[in-house]
C-alpha cells in the first residue's frame, strides 16, 4: 500500500494520452516521460489500490491488480508505433483460474469505460461455457444478459458468424454458442467523469451493475 491517498486522474492525464497519439515516438516520449511518471504512472498505482480493496469487498474474492504497459507489443501488428495512448487495468482472480475473467478499466481521450468478463475464454472454460449455453442453464444465462443490456450494459458482438459444429445451427441460444468470450461493458459519457476522486465511487456503482455478470460466469 502507497502511503499517499488517491485524489484522481486529472486534465494532465487526458492531455498527456492526446499528446501522445499525436507524437508517438520514443523521443517525445522520453523527452515528456516526468509528465507520464506525475499524471498517468503515479495516480495508475494509488488508483490500483483503492479499486483493489473495493472490488475484493464486491466480489468476495482476492484479485490482483495489473497496469497494462504503455510499450506497445508491435512484433506482429504492422502499426508499428511504440506507445499505448490510453491507460487500461485489470483486476483478476488471484490464485488459478477457475474462470479466466476479469474486471476491467479504460481510460483515453476518446472512452471511459468498466467492465467484466473475458476477452477470450481459454479452451476447458469454452467447452464448459457451450455446454452450459446449450444446455439448462444457458436460458438462464440470457435472460441475465437481456436485463443488463436493458440495464444499459454494453456486450460485444459474438464472435462467430456460425453455430460452431455439435451444435443444432438453428439452436435458440445460438447467439451464445457463437461466443469465444463473453464481456459486459458501463460506458461513460465522457473521459472526463474519470477525473476526480468521485471517479472511484462512481466505478464502484458501475461494478455494482456488472456483479450478476460475474457471478453467472464464476458459477460456470
Amino acid at each position: 500500500m502507497t502511503d499517499t491517498a488517491f485524489s484522481g486522474f486529472t486534465k494532465d492525464t487526458l492531455a498527456f494520452f492526446k499528446d501522445l497519439a499525436a507524437n508517438n515516438d520514443r523521443d517525445w516520449f522520453n523527452a515528456n516521460k516526468p509528465v507520464y511518471e506525475s499524471a498517468v504512472k503515479k495516480p495508475a498505482a494509488l488508483f490500483c489500490d483503492v479499486m483493489h480493496g473495493a472490488l475484493e469487498d464486491l466480489c468476495g474474492a482476492p484479485l490482483k491488480a495489473k497496469v497494462f504497459r504503455i510499450h506497445r507489443d508491435v512484433r506482429f501488428s504492422k502499426d508499428k508505433t511504440p506507445y499505448n495512448a490510453h491507460l487500461h487495468i485489470s483486476f483478476a482472480p488471484e490464485h488459478g483460474s477457475e474462470t479466466p475473467m476479469a474486471w476491467m478499466w479504460g481510460l483515453s481521450p476518446e472512452y471511459f469505460s468498466i467492465g467484466c468478463g473475458a476477452f477470450a475464454f481459454d479452451k476447458d472454460m469454452l467447452v464448459r461455457f457451450r455446454e452450459h449455453a446449450a444446455g439448462q442453464g444457458g436460458d438462464k444465462l440470457a435472460k441475465l444478459l437481456a436485463r443488463l443490456e436493458k440495464d444499459g450494459v454494453r456486450l460485444g458482438e459474438p464472435e462467430l458468424k456460425r453455430v460452431p459444429s455439435g451444435f443444432d445451427k438453428d439452436h435458440p441460444r445460438g447467439d451464445l454458442l457463437r461466443r469465444k468470450g463473453l464481456a459486459g461493458w458501463v460506458d461513460f459519457k465522457s473521459p472526463g467523469d474519470a477525473l476526480g476522486p468521485d471517479m472511484v465511487p462512481a466505478c464502484v456503482q458501475g461494478f455494482r451493475r456488472l456483479k450478476p455478470l460475474f457471478d453467472g460466469l464464476r458459477a460456470i
